[in-house]
């Protein structure tokens, strides 16, 4: 047990650590959120410690996802004024991003002659880490692939999206809220309120609107491949 609780005070020592160094040097490869899991995995790599010991101990920071998620509507509360401005805008814009995430992963996982399973696994990866794993167990797939997809998602979106940002020149928060919080979800987040308050808040809408639309869309979706 105590190493179980050792290996949380590590994770978090990491995460502190990383995010001090990524604001000495804003680098899109040193986020926390690409080192903080790079690191952890090589420690436990080559300690030789079990999954299972690890999920001991960081457990509690598993469950505190979801609280983490209803606590941005503090944010979305300040800023309500602008959410209400452009809901619609930014409602549109998640709906089909949220729709065409389903339809690519089903269709892309048909295409490549993927199982059900893990089509039904990949489907919901663009939404927020709680609802995608609620969704996959619903349709018939696989928590644990949904969970490493809907990572896999998050740090893409993560490193892309500054590019695309840059690429297309989408200066207002707007724009630049929904492209992370519909691509990137909680990870997207992050990345949007180092652009400020309001880009944030509206990433956090695209992501619950993205959320609702997966979980809404994806059992009626998937069933079309």
């Amino acid at each position: 047990m105590i190493k179980a609780f050792m290996w949380l005070g590590f994770t978090i020592a990491m995460y502190w650590m990383s995010k001090k160094f990524y604001k000495l040097y804003p680098k899109i490869w040193l986020s926390p959120l690409l080192v903080t899991p790079a690191v952890v995995i090589a420690a436990v790599e080559i300690s030789g410690a079990s999954i299972t010991t690890y999920n001991k101990g960081t457990s509690v920071l598993s469950q505190m996802i979801e609280p983490a998620t209803i606590a941005l509507a503090v944010t979305l509360y300040k800023h309500g004024d602008v959410m209400k401005k452009h809901a619609w805008p930014i409602i549109a814009s998640a709906l089909c991003g949220g729709a065409a995430a389903i339809v690519t992963s089903a269709g892309l996982a048909r295409l490549f002659g993927l199982s059900p399973e893990v089509m039904d696994s990949l489907a919901p990866r663009s939404a927020t880490t709680p609802v995608a794993l609620a969704i996959s167990r619903s349709i018939g797939g696989v928590p644990t692939i949904t969970a490493a997809a809907t990572l896999v998602t998050g740090l893409l979106g993560l490193i892309a999206g500054p590019l695309i940002v840059k690429w297309l020149r989408i200066r207002g928060p707007i724009g630049r809220g929904v492209l992370y919080g519909t691509g990137a979800h909680s990870a997207g987040i992050s990345k949007a309120m180092e652009d400020g308050a309001v880009t944030g808040s509206v990433a956090g809408i695209a992501m619950l609107v993205t959320a609702l639309v997966t979980l809404c869309l994806a059992p009626w979706l998937v069933a079309l491949f």
